[in-house]
C-alpha cells in the first residue's frame, strides 16, 4: 500500500511434491501449471526437475525390492486389501479434488472407486498362489532316461523396479491398476502421472504414504 507502506503479500501457488527416496520432495523451478477445469484458476504446479532418477531407481531396487520379494503372495495380497479399505474410507476427499479436473461424479466413480476396486480384485488373486514368495509352475519334467535329471520351473520376483507412465484421464485408476500388479508380483514401482491432473494423484499418494501399509521403497 503506497499510503501506509504496508506490503501486500499475494498467496503463492501450491507446488506439488514428488514422493521419492522416502520423502516428499518439491521439484526445482516454476513447474508446469495445473488448472481448475471449471474456473481456469491454477490449482498447483508440478515439477520433477532436480530429481536424481538413477538414485530413485536404485532406492527402489535396494530398499523396496528385497522386502517385497521376501513377502509371500498371501502377505502381498492382504497388503493390497488393507490399502484398498484405507483409501475407500477417504474416497470423498478424492471426489472433491477430482471435480477440479473437470470430471463429473460418474466420471470420477470409474477412476476413483474403479481404481480402488482393482486393489481388491488383485488382492483376491492371492488365493490362486501358494503362501510362498515364489510360484512353482507346471509339473516336473523328466530330462534323463533313468529319471536322475529332472527340471521344474520356479517363478520368483524380478530384482528391479516397474516404471509406469499414466494418462491424464485416469489419475487414480491408472496408478492403482498398475501398482496392484507389480506389488502382488513383489516389485516396487516408479509412477509418472500426467502433469494435467497429477494434483489428484498426489492427494492419493500422500494418503498411501501416511497409511504406512506399504514397505519403504515400494
Amino acid at each position: 500500500n503506497p499510503q501506509t507502506g504496508n506490503l501486500l503479500i499475494m498467496p503463492t501457488t501450491p507446488q506439488l511434491h514428488n514422493y521419492a527416496l522416502g520423502a516428499c520432495i518439491p521439484g526445482d523451478g516454476e513447474g508446469i501449471p495445473q488448472y481448475n477445469a471449471y474456473t481456469g484458476e491454477i490449482v498447483a504446479t508440478a515439477s520433477d526437475a532436480g530429481l536424481d532418477f538413477a538414485q530413485i531407481l536404485e532406492y527402489g531396487r535396494k530398499t523396496g525390492n528385497p522386502v517385497l520379494r521376501r513377502m509371500t503372495f498371501h502377505e502381498r495380497g492382504r497388503m493390497l486389501k488393507a490399502l484398498a479399505f484405507y483409501l475407500l474410507e477417504r474416497k470423498e476427499k478424492y471426489y472433491t479434488v477430482s471435480h477440479q479436473t473437470g470430471a463429473t461424479r460418474a466420471d470420477s466413480w470409474v477412476d476413483i472407486e474403479g481404481g480402488i476396486g482393482n486393489l481388491f480384485a488383485y488382492s483376491s488373486l492371492r488365493r490362486r498362489f501358494p503362501n510362498e514368495p515364489y510360484y512353482v509352475e507346471g509339473e516336473t519334467v523328466r530330462l534323463s532316461k533313468e529319471n536322475t535329471f529332472t527340471g521344474h520351473h520356479i517363478l520368483t520376483p524380478k530384482h528391479g523396479v516397474a516404471v509406469h507412465i499414466n494418462a491424464f484421464n485416469f489419475p487414480v485408476w491408472g496408478m492403482l491398476e498398475k501398482i496392484a500388479v507389480n506389488l502382488l508380483a513383489g516389485m516396487p514401482a516408479v509412477v509418472k502421472p500426467s502433469e494435467q491432473t497429477s494434483f489428484l494423484t498426489e492427494a492419493l499418494v500422500r494418503d498411501i504414504v501416511e497409511s504406512g501399509i506399504l514397505p519403504a521403497g515400494s
